[in-house]
C-alpha cells in the first residue's frame, strides 16, 4: 500500500485523455472506454512466472508508468482509483464469468467469482462499470433490471435480475469482436458474459481471488498466455498463438506461427514491448 495521491493527469496522459470529464455517466462511459482503448488487458506476468501485485502502487507503476497491461484485478482498481480521485463513488462487486459455461450448469460446474467489475454511485441510481472484463467489450449500465446498452462494435449488452445469481449480464453481437469464449446459441441471441451480486467486497476478497487465479493449476491465467485490447470499433485478442482481430467490417482470423511475428504483433496492436527471451520463456513455440 502507499499513502501517495493517486497521480490522475499521469493516468490521463497513458489513457489518452486531456483533461479529466465530469463526474457523470458520460464521464464513467469516456474513462472506460479510454482505458481499455489504451491498457491491454493481459496475464503475461503469470505466464512468466512473476506473478500479479494487486498492491495499489504496483498496479499504477505497471501499467502506467512501464505501459504494461493487466487483468481484471489491476485494470479495475487503477479505474476504481482514477475515478474516486475525479469525484466519483465506487466499490468493487465479484462476478463470475459464464462464458463458455453451459447454460444449464450446476453444482461444480458453476464458474466460481474470479471476475471484478465496479458498482459507481451516480444521481439517477448506481451503475456498474468494468475496464478489466478480457473478453470483450462491456459499456457501462445503470443497475436496473433490462438496462440495455450497446458497444461501438455493435454488439447489444443488456442486464437482468436474476433470481440465483443477482444480476446477469448479456451481449448479442458478432463473436469477432470477441475472444472467441462465447459459445453461439441456436439461432442466435445473446450470450451471457458474466452474474454478480450487491454483496459488500473487501480487500480480502480480492487478494484471495487475485492469488487463486494467477497461481491455480489448470485455470485459463495459469495455462493460456492471454492478451486483448478495444479498437475504434471492435476487439483484438490474442489467446497464446491464436490471433483474432474484428474492426468494423473487417475481421482477421489466424494462427501465429513465428516467434518474431508474435513479439510484433504484441508490440504494434497491443502496445507490449517484450525481449525475444521473454517472448520464449512464454513457451508458444
Amino acid at each position: 500500500m502507499t499513502d501517495q495521491p493517486f497521480d490522475l493527469p499521469a493516468y490521463l496522459s497513458r489513457i489518452g485523455l486531456s483533461e479529466a470529464p465530469k463526474a457523470d455517466a458520460d464521464g464513467v462511459a469516456t474513462i472506460q472506454r479510454a482505458q481499455r482503448m489504451t491498457i491491454p488487458f493481459e496475464n503475461l506476468d503469470v505466464r512468466l512466472g512473476r506473478g500479479v501485485s494487486i498492491a495499489p502502487d504496483a498496479i499504477f507503476a505497471k501499467l502506467v508508468g512501464t505501459r504494461r497491461g493487466g487483468y481484471c484485478f489491476e485494470h479495475n482498481q487503477l479505474f476504481a482509483a482514477a475515478l474516486t480521485a475525479i469525484g466519483f463513488v465506487v466499490r468493487p462487486l465479484l462476478a463470475r464469468v459464464w462464458l463458455g459455461v453451459p447454460d444449464d450448469a450446476t453444482g461444480d460446474a458453476i464458474p466460481a467469482r474470479t471476475h471484478q467489475l465496479l458498482l459507481v454511485e451516480l444521481p439517477d441510481g448506481p451503475w456498474i462499470a468494468d475496464a478489466g472484463f478480457g473478453g470483450a467489450y462491456t459499456p457501462p449500465m445503470p443497475l436496473r433490471d433490462g438496462a440495455t446498452a450497446t458497444s461501438p462494435d455493435g454488439a447489444v449488452h443488456r442486464l437482468h435480475a436474476d433470481a440465483v445469481h443477482g444480476w446477469v449480464t448479456t451481449r448479442d453481437g458478432d463473436l469477432h469482436a470477441t475472444d472467441a469464449r462465447g459459445v453461439a446459441q441456436p439461432g442466435g441471441g445473446p450470450i451471457r458474459q458474466y452474474s454478480f451480486t450487491e454483496d459488500a467486497v473487501w480487500p480480502a476478497d480480492i487478494a484471495q481471488c487475485n492469488h487463486h487465479i494467477a497461481t491455480v493449476p489448470n485455470h485459463r491465467f495459469t495455462t493460456m498466455a492471454i492478451v486483448s485490447i478495444v479498437l475504434p470499433r471492435g476487439f483484438a485478442s490474442l489467446t497464446d498463438r491464436h490471433y483474432r482481430r474484428r474492426n468494423g467490417t473487417e475481421a482477421v482470423t489466424t494462427d501465429i506461427t513465428d516467434p518474431r511475428v508474435y513479439r510484433m504483433r504484441l508490440s504494434l496492436v497491443f502496445g507490449i514491448d517484450l525481449t525475444a527471451e521473454e517472448v520464449a520463456a512464454l513457451e508458444l513455440f
